[in-house]
């Protein structure tokens, strides 16, 4: 093997987009950070790994109009503050005799809602927005 940082780098991308897609499935394992782990990994691993994971409509769905301009849908946003909230609930429930931790669940938590909410922003499609359609249109004339 030339680079065994590449192969650590490979491995973990795929092990990520296990996480992601059994996070997919499952309500309580977001899937949504595994696949941003995916994307960066592969993209420091190869690029023939980080191209092939771009054009899957895995990516195209949820991630590119966040990977690109900061923003997602109300459906993909909604989906991953529920995951979040069921995994933080559980482990809120399961601290009933640890109140500090609770309190660290609980800030944690509504830090992610309100960066969610105010921090990311919301479109109505994954359709590329009116500015990229005229820089697109600028570029061919």
């Amino acid at each position: 093997m030339k680079n065994p940082i590449r192969f650590l780098w490979i491995t973990a991308g795929f092990i990520f987009l296990g996480l992601g897609s059994v996070g997919a499935v499952l309500p309580f394992l977001p899937s949504f950070p595994f696949f941003l782990a995916t994307l960066f990994c592969f993209t420091k691993s190869s690029k023939r790994l980080r191209d092939w994971f771009v054009g899957t409509n895995l990516y195209k769905k949820h991630f590119q109009s966040y990977v690109e301009r900061k923003a997602m849908k109300w459906t993909t946003k909604i989906s991953i503050l529920v995951s979040l909230t069921l995994v933080f609930g559980t482990g809120f429930f399961m601290m009933k005799r640890v109140p500090v931790a609770r309190i660290v669940l609980a800030v944690v938590w509504l830090c992610h809602v309100i960066y969610f909410v105010f921090g990311v922003k919301t479109v109505k499609s994954e359709e590329p927005d009116a500015e990229r359609e005229k820089d697109m249109a600028g570029e061919s004339v």
